[in-house]
């Protein structure tokens, strides 16, 4: 999968986007971690890229007052999100159940494990970083719905919508503060990223899904970027449509892969420099084949 640019703007600090609900805009990737303060503890949502980028959290985490976590989500398996895992889960120090979807384990197998294996082979930095990594997957594996209870009658919702950025993509709804964290579900500070595992012909279908669970005034978070309305969400479906139509087209017309991108010109709703992932997702979908990393 690509990476996102290092230098994006971000928040500094933990920015309250509504009661009890906090977020982070980290470096690099310009991630956002997003923490619940319940009654009961703290649901932490997402982990980073690394041992040392998950103790940035939680050395963070103290600005928030002496409340312990209690439960950590994973919104995806991508490695930006869940590879600080370790630093949270049974076999920290603190022992945290990581929930994440049922399909998080064999996505860590087939993409995040060979990807990582070839960053440390080839001396990618922070070479430091990447070797500490002990990729740990949740330990509380939701198929498509779970409740979480955090005390006080406030209920954090585990909803998968279904297939889009990955097979995996887990939201956290929580209905009292008219908050989702999508995940990249749902991207702001750039493009939707696709080639790590995705599929582009069900994702707009699964943003239409979100919308419809929405209720009026609900905001969303997504994993990179500013908090965005339905507004935005709807926006973003009518370019995922497109991206899904002109590959539909193309792969009708048998346009080779390899020439799909040109031959889309200028009809690409994003930048095309991000596009031949999309055609090689798009064209798997099709051809009633797994995704496979687009990288290969």
């Amino acid at each position: 999968m690509g990476l996102r640019p290092a230098s994006l703007d971000g928040v500094t600090a933990w920015e309250e986007v509504a009661d009890g609900v906090f977020r982070r805009r980290y470096q690099p990737h310009d991630v956002s971690v997003c923490v619940v303060r319940g009654t009961g503890g703290l649901l932490v949502c997402d982990t980073r890229s690394s041992h040392r980028e998950a103790d940035e959290i939680r050395a963070d985490l103290k600005e928030l007052g002496t409340q312990p976590v209690r439960w950590v989500v994973n919104t995806h398996a991508h490695f930006d999100h869940s590879f600080g895992n370790a630093r949270f889960g049974p076999e920290s120090d603190l022992g945290a159940p990581i929930y994440g979807h049922e399909l998080v384990p064999a996505h860590l197998d087939a993409y995040e494990r060979p990807m990582l294996g070839r960053w440390i082979e080839a001396g990618k930095e922070p070479a430091g970083e990447w070797r500490e990594v002990v990729i740990t997957a949740p330990t509380v594996l939701v198929a498509d719905a779970m409740t979480l209870d955090l005390g006080g009658g406030q209920a954090a919702e585990l909803r998968y919508l279904g297939r889009g950025h990955t097979d995996n993509d887990l939201l956290v709804h929580l209905p009292d503060a008219g908050v989702w964290l999508a995940g990249d579900l749902i991207e702001e500070s750039g493009p939707p990223l696709y080639g790590g595992g995705g599929f582009p012909m069900d994702w707009p279908v699964t943003i239409g899904r979100l919308r419809a669970a929405m209720a009026p005034g609900d905001v969303l978070v997504p994993g990179h970027g500013a908090v965005v309305d339905a507004t935005f969400a709807a926006a973003q479906q009518e370019q995922l449509t497109a991206v899904a139509a002109l590959v539909t087209e193309l792969h009708a017309a048998d346009v080779p892969e390899e020439q799909a991108v040109a031959a889309g010109g200028g009809r690409w709703p994003f930048p095309a420099d991000g596009m031949a992932a999309a055609v090689h997702e798009g064209y798997a979908q099709l051809n009633g084949l797994p995704p496979g990393p687009w990288w290969r």
